[in-house]
């Protein structure tokens, strides 16, 4: 599965993957506190005359957090390759072949990224520019020649086709 689309091949660099990172923070933060409200509203519904503010233990909103970010970035990576911020800024992660990640590694490089954000400036002195996360799942962070142009799978050949 390749993209129909070009991409220059200069593999972004730590500051720009560090701002992109700030935008996606922020996202999280505000999808979290969005669930937060929701969680409210619920038990608000449930029994007005009763309701108290939910009070999480710290555990429990940590865990929130780590889903949401891990689910923020699966999505995007495996879906458009990108993030809000990585679209924002014109990033593009793809694999080595520049193609689009599958979603198990999407998902693993999305953990490694929330657990381990510290890893990010690996970059920084990779001469490949890879973080950490890049190095588990074989994957590059490039950027894009046309950063708003939607990604879309070639289409491949079924295994019943005779032609394949």
């Amino acid at each position: 599965m390749g993209l129909d689309i070009s991409v220059d091949g200069a593999t972004a660099g730590v500051v720009t993957r560090s701002l992109a990172a700030g935008v996606d923070v922020a996202v999280v933060v505000l999808v979290a506190a969005a669930l937060d409200l929701v969680a409210a509203g619920a038990r608000f519904a449930w029994s007005p005359v009763t309701f108290r503010w939910p009070q999480p233990a710290p555990v429990v909103t940590a865990v929130v957090l780590v889903v949401v970010a891990v689910g923020y970035l699966a999505a995007g990576w495996a879906m458009a390759g990108r993030s809000y911020g990585a679209r924002l800024l014109g990033l593009r992660v793809l694999s080595s072949r520049l193609e689009l990640l599958s979603w198990t590694r999407c998902v693993l490089r999305a953990a490694v990224c929330v657990v381990w954000p510290v890893g990010l400036l690996w970059c920084g002195v990779s001469r490949g520019r890879r973080s950490v996360a890049d190095l588990v799942v074989r994957s590059v962070v490039v950027y894009d020649t046309q950063p708003y142009v939607q990604v879309r799978r070639l289409p491949q050949a079924r295994a019943s086709d005779p032609a394949a």
